[in-house]
């Protein structure tokens, strides 16, 4: 789980509006387009630098003014939830809890993904895990050159069952432990970038922050959104074309993001080992929200094709598709 900072996005979008959303890399830092469709509705689209990627929102309305104020809106909100949890500032509210192992008077913001953060722990049998940043900072200093020793002390400062949430504050269980949000943060935003949106008036949009997209309504009347699902090998054969309406989709995928040149340390750290696994390429899932659908393909990355797929299975709604090292791609039951 790298930085929501740094993080590089896994999905491209296609298709949307006509107008397409490029791809991270290809896109100017600030970018605004307004389309008249048939109908007489408005499209405005704006693309934006955020969260170390380009996030773009696409609006659709019979108002132009009413569009553009609600993602200008939609932007502030994003804006001001990276003050809460960027840990690499120090002096976001995540940040300084990382650094005094407690904080009182928590954002209600970060209270909130940490509940959620716990629940998931708990569902993933312990796969998803925000208590790892001492583990993926190592891994980022020191890539695969860890002793076994090293290895033992920094995953035993790992156990999110140590994360402390009471009405007084939030404190962390034992000295050294530190907590990254990378893995379910970014999904947060956008997913409060969607309920301003929709809040607004705007019922049909979508957001796309770097890979991690909530999609609502349609793009034109009967046309939902369509994004398609990154290919690692980089060939341009995407593994999947998925047409969304009111979800939500993210990958996580160890592709592009490694310590080392010999590629065996990324940002997707198992949180038992401190190991980066290598089975799964890729995990792209389905949700009703960005923040389960990010935070979900991380833990399914973490556990491995055969446990993966099972763990999705057994959760009524959601759906995935994995792609291997060997270049397989195996959906869920639920996932088309």
């Amino acid at each position: 789980m790298d930085s929501i900072c740094t993080r590089r996005a896994f999905l491209r979008s296609c298709g949307v509006l006509g107008l397409g959303l490029a791809a991270v890399g290809a896109v100017p830092a600030a970018a605004r387009a307004a389309v008249r469709l048939g109908s007489g509705g408005h499209v405005v689209a704006r693309t934006l630098p955020l969260m170390g990627t380009f996030v773009g929102i696409t609006a659709v309305h019979d108002s132009r003014t009413l569009a553009e104020e609600a993602v200008g809106r939609a932007f502030e909100e994003m804006q001001r939830l990276c003050m809460v949890f960027d840990r690499h500032r120090g002096d976001t509210a995540l940040s300084v809890l990382n650094r005094d192992g407690r904080l009182s008077g928590a954002p209600a913001e970060l209270r909130d993904v940490l509940e959620r953060s716990l629940s998931l722990h708990s569902l993933s049998d312990g796969a998803f895990d925000p208590s790892v940043a001492p583990l993926v900072d190592a891994r980022r200093a020191h890539g695969a050159a860890l002793s076994g020793q090293e290895l033992a002390e920094l995953t035993a400062l790992v156990d999110a069952r140590r994360i402390e949430l009471g009405s007084g504050g939030i404190a962390l269980g034992r000295s050294g432990m530190a907590l990254t949000l990378d893995g379910i943060a970014k999904g947060f935003i956008a997913d409060r970038a969607s309920a301003v949106l929709a809040a607004s008036g705007v019922a049909n949009h979508l957001v796309n922050a770097g890979g991690d997209i909530r999609a609502a309504g349609t793009k034109a009347p009967g046309q939902p959104w369509t994004v398609a699902v990154e290919d690692p090998a980089k060939a341009g054969n995407y593994p999947a074309v998925i047409h969304l309406r009111d979800c939500a989709v993210a990958t996580s995928g160890n592709y592009e993001n490694y310590f080392d040149r010999r590629r065996e340390a990324h940002h997707v750290v198992a949180p038992g080992s401190g190991v980066s696994p290598h089975e799964v390429t890729s995990c792209t899932v389905k949700a009703p929200t960005v923040m389960e659908a990010d935070a979900l393909a991380t833990a399914v990355m973490v556990m491995g094709a055969r446990r993966g797929l099972a763990f999705v299975d057994s959760l009524p709604g959601r759906e995935c598709l994995l792609v291997t090292a060997s270049g397989a791609q195996l959906p869920s039951r639920r996932w088309g």
